[in-house]
């Protein structure tokens, strides 16, 4: 049996950090968005007991590093499966940059696995298990518009994203999400992203409401560390943009365009490719239907 799945990436419209927990991890208050960006996996099970993973990317980690390989095998242990997977991955969603594009191809194995091995678990149950291999596997799975909170698990499905083209921007570095993490001093943050606002723009549709409230708290860690990502916003804000901001915890730029400036997206996402600092720059739309994958 094969399947071809679809993992889509996502950007942070919004993205504070509450406190960081006696535990070490952080909580956060976020508003997530997924964009029609994506990457193609195809799952094959097959009789020997072994999961295999080929890519046109040679940027993933190895096998057993690999978080695909790592909810293959959780699904494996947990279930009893004595068969085997082999996946192929044809990447587009950039690597190590803050959207989610290991959590999504995690999302993609989880539901392919359920798939696969006639497991008949629902969405709320692979989410379960999707935490334990990342914050963002959870939303990954439910994809759309949502609140995300705690450490990324509490998710609540807001209003789909109003039409736009999201000019997005990846710079030619890696940065991590651990040491952005790391280095974040949450008790100096002097301002934080009025997240209730940009839920309330949601809900009426009103995208200049979204934009005027983009903020992201890592940005006081990842942009001292990589000046190019100032750079970028820059750049994407001097071209007419309702908003621009870092997705996650970098170094990916995305900027907000109405969609009857499609001519003047195109022309700077042109722009950004030009730029021996730019490894990838898309103009796409918000991905707002709730669907499987």
């Amino acid at each position: 049996m094969e399947i071809s799945l679809k993992a889509y990436g996502k950007i942070n419209l919004g993205l504070d950090v509450v406190r960081r927990r006696e535990d070490g991890y952080h909580e956060v208050k976020m508003i997530m968005q997924t964009v029609d960006l994506w990457d193609e996996l195809t799952f094959c099970d097959v009789t020997t007991d072994e999961i295999v993973i080929t890519s046109d990317s040679s940027e993933l980690p190895d096998v057993k590093d690999n978080i695909i390989y790592k909810a293959c095998r959780m699904m494996k242990d947990i279930y009893g499966i004595d068969k085997g997977v082999h996946v192929t991955v044809d990447k587009h969603i950039p690597v190590a940059a803050g959207m989610a594009g290991g959590s999504a191809d995690a999302a993609a194995a989880l539901k392919a696995m359920n798939m696969l091995f006639g497991l008949n678990l629902s969405d709320e149950q692979l989410m379960e298990h999707g935490v334990k291999l990342g914050a963002d596997v959870p939303y990954c799975i439910m994809q759309g518009t949502a609140l995300s909170e705690g450490i990324g698990e509490i998710l609540t499905p807001l209003p789909s994203m109003p039409d736009c083209l999201i000019v997005i921007a990846k710079p030619a570095i890696g940065v991590s999400t651990k040491w952005v993490y790391q280095n974040l001093k949450v008790d100096l943050l002097e301002e934080h992203p009025d997240i209730d606002g940009m839920v309330d723009a949601l809900k009426t549709g009103d995208l200049k409401g979204i934009t005027d409230r983009m903020a992201n708290v890592l940005e006081t860690v990842t942009i001292p560390a990589n000046p190019v990502i100032d750079s970028v916003k820059k750049l994407i804000a001097e071209n007419d943009s309702m908003g621009v901001l870092m997705s996650g915890s970098g170094p990916t730029v995305f900027g907000i365009y109405d969609n009857r400036d499609k001519e003047l997206a195109q022309r700077v996402v042109d722009m950004l490719r030009e730029k021996d600092e730019i490894q990838a720059a898309y103009a796409v739309n918000p991905y707002n239907i709730r669907r499987g994958m």
